[in-house]
């Protein structure tokens, strides 16, 4: 049988059309609701406290390209590990979309400046759409589920043709696999923290914002070099990796300046959100180390060739002679091999 290249069947096809027609929707319904709040309330709208609503709507933007591309990653490797976290993340993006909903309104509600608006007749205007976004997502996650039910059976023998038959092999090439599939994960939350402090909470002139920006690139080279390290086996670079990702962890200290009585009130609108974020950030970066430790160990026991070339997958053909069928012409050659034996079934990669 053939192995169908990229977007050649039917699940690939609307696995990566389940993802695109859902971010369509839901970015469509936020930035609805970021539309009419900001037509109603018109010039005074961040003074009024409402920069929750255009963090909400950079950070959508951001979560829906970033799952389109790690989709189309997933399928273009055939990568199953990246399949199951691409369903973990869009749970993650229903619980987020739900949270905004309750962010959404504490912000309308508690402006702390006087407001022309009403707020209850601006928060009937867009319930409705904040509440179609988990909703959506919450049916395409379903849909993901099924299909990617069957691209694992699509997908399932590609570790054995990377590494072949040997189940140690297989294993820390799937630990490998999550280690770079988490350092992916470990961006998106980074950036989405950063991004809520930028335009919600920090002030252009204030120190704690040039930290912040700071912050970017050594993050970006930390995860690189990480991914890089990993993926050659260099031993100094990745013990170097770690380190800095133990430092990174201490990022969660900032859950304290969230709900202290001096700065609470800096985080009243987007607190749940940047907790979550800190909080499911601090645990990806835990879990990366200690995959990271796992995989450092597993240096220089014959897998890098695996890793460095079996990503680059190409579908491969692949030819079963059944032996049902041939049994009549096997019976009838049977005479031309030694002793009479007839065929057996030959199965061929090419």
């Amino acid at each position: 049988m053939a192995i169908e290249p990229l977007f050649g069947t039917r699940a690939q096809q609307a696995f990566i059309i389940t993802i695109a027609v859902q971010a369509i929707v839901v970015i469509t319904m936020v930035a609805l609701t970021f539309g009419i709040v900001r037509a109603e309330v018109g010039s005074s709208f961040e003074e009024l406290g409402y920069k929750t609503l255009p963090c909400y709507l950079a950070l959508f933007i951001l979560a829906e390209i970033f799952e389109l591309l790690m989709a189309f990653d997933a399928l273009r490797s055939r990568n199953i590990i990246q399949l199951m976290g691409i369903v973990l993340f869009h749970a993650a993006l229903i619980v987020f979309s739900a949270l905004q909903i309750h962010e959404t309104r504490v912000a309308i509600f508690g402006c702390q400046a006087p407001c022309t608006t009403d707020p209850n007749d601006l928060w009937n205007k867009v319930q409705r759409f904040l509440i179609v976004s988990p909703c959506i997502i919450a049916a395409s996650w379903v849909f993901l589920i099924f299909w990617i039910k069957q691209l694992y059976a699509e997908f399932g023998w590609v570790i054995f043709h990377v590494v072949g038959a040997n189940p140690r092999f297989k294993s820390m090439y799937q630990f490998y696999q999550i280690f770079i599939c988490l350092l992916k994960f470990d961006f998106f939350c980074f950036v989405g923290v950063t991004m809520q402090l930028l335009i919600v909470v920090l002030s252009s002139n204030s120190a704690e914002f040039g930290v912040t920006v700071a912050a970017i690139p050594v993050v970006v080279i930390l995860l690189a070099g990480c991914a890089r390290a990993v993926k050659h086996e260099v031993r100094w670079m990745m013990m170097i990796a770690l380190v800095l990702m133990v430092a990174a962890m201490t990022y969660l200290y900032k859950l304290v300046r969230f709900y202290e009585p001096s700065s609470e009130q800096q985080y009243y609108s987007t607190r749940a959100t940047l907790t979550v974020f800190t909080v499911v950030a601090f645990l990806l970066l835990l879990c990366s180390f200690a995959i990271g430790i796992k995989c450092l160990r597993d240096f220089d026991k014959g897998l890098h060739e695996s890793k460095t070339h079996g990503q680059s997958y190409t579908p491969v053909k692949t030819q079963v002679i059944d032996v049902f069928r041939m049994r009549g012409m096997t019976e009838r050659q049977s005479s031309y091999f030694p002793g009479g034996a007839p065929l057996q079934q030959q199965i061929s990669i090419e």
